[in-house]
This record gives structure tokens, C-alpha cells and sequence, in this order.
């Protein structure tokens, strides 16, 4: 489970960085890249190396 999320926070952080952030499309992302966020930081990940949204 952990592999897959760490997958999925990367792959979604590459589609946010595409788009405009006031778009409706990254303001959507960012609920999910949040959730993961939460789930990568309570399971003990340190996400300094992996987070390039730094929100």
C-alpha cells in the first residue's frame, strides 16, 4: 500500500505542476494530494525529498 501511494503523490504532483493552480482541475488534484500527504506522513515517510508542491 505504501509503494502505491508514494506512486500515486509523485504522479499527481507531476499533473498539478502542469496546470494553473487556480484552475478547478489543480484545486481537485490538491484534495487527493493532501489526503496522500496525510496517509505518507502517518505511515512514517519523510516527504522532504519527494514533495515538489511544498504547499
Amino acid at each position: 500500500m505504501l509503494k502505491l501511494s508514494i506512486e500515486e503523490y509523485s504522479r499527481l504532483q507531476g499533473y498539478m505542476l502542469l496546470v494553473d493552480r487556480e484552475s478547478e482541475a489543480y484545486q481537485s488534484m490538491k484534495v487527493r494530494y493532501t489526503e496522500l500527504k496525510v496517509i505518507l506522513t502517518a505511515s512514517g515517510i519523510n516527504l522532504t525529498e519527494l514533495d515538489r508542491i511544498k504547499e
